[in-house]
This record gives C-alpha cells, sequence and structure tokens, in this order.
C-alpha cells in the first residue's frame, strides 16, 4: 500500500470521519446533497457535476480512502454498495444499461480521497472513457 492508503488505514473505525473529507461532510450533514438513498453504511447522492443525464454517488458513510483500501472485513459493504448502486439503476429507469465506475488515485482520476462509485446512464456512453 502506497503513502496515500497507509493515510487512511487508521481512519477505519465506524464512527471516524476525516474532518476535511468532502464526503464525510455530507455524511454528517455539514453539506448539503440531494440525498437519494441512506442505510447505515452506505449514501446514495446525486453528483454536482453530472457527466451523463443519470449520476449517482454510492459512498460509504465509513471514510475509506478508495478501493485500495477495502480489504477482507467489507465483504458486507461491498455487498450493501453494489445493492444501493443497483436500486438507482432501477429507479432511474436504465433499462438500457448504465455504468458503474470507481477512480483510483490521481492518475485514475479521484478528486477526493474517499471511495465512491458513480451510477452513469441515461445515454449511449462510449468506450474508451476519458
Amino acid at each position: 500500500m502506497g503513502s496515500e492508503g497507509a493515510a487512511f488505514s487508521k481512519s477505519r473505525g465506524e464512527d471516524e470521519r476525516v474532518s476535511d473529507c468532502l464526503f464525510c461532510k455530507i455524511v454528517s450533514k455539514e453539506i448539503d446533497a440531494e440525498i437519494l438513498h441512506e442505510s447505515s453504511e452506505v449514501l446514495a447522492f446525486q453528483d454536482i457535476n453530472p457527466a451523463a443525464p443519470t449520476h449517482v454517488l454510492v459512498i460509504p458513510k465509513r471514510h475509506i480512502g478508495s478501493a485500495l483500501d477495502l480489504g477482507p472485513d467489507d465483504g458486507d459493504l461491498l455487498v450493501d454498495l453494489f445493492e444501493t448502486m443497483t436500486s438507482m439503476a432501477k429507479t432511474a429507469g436504465l433499462d438500457n444499461g448504465h455504468r458503474l465506475v470507481t477512480n483510483v488515485g490521481s492518475d485514475g482520476g479521484q478528486t477526493v480521497d474517499h471511495l465512491r462509485f458513480h451510477v452513469l446512464g441515461g445515454r449511449s456512453l462510449s468506450w474508451p472513457p476519458g
């Protein structure tokens, strides 16, 4: 694990948040968001800068830096994340398909160090992206 990932390994406790993390502030309701779904582990909300007609962000409420910081104890969380993404796609009527994306690190396009999945759809999506 690189130095970036090591900085997040100490933040795996259920109630721990990173004070300067944008998504931790959304979880704690310090910053407003158009919340579409909330469970004990997961939050889903509209992206404020959508890249498609449907662009929902699905995040763990617990601060996890990126997919690199997931471990063997995160299986239940991953199930909750993927069930939420499926629900968001169905609710948005993305019957013709959609894309799930997570970015890891700066070269991968990650702009905030908090794991998130993008649910994108509502139009034909080209490949490769970016």
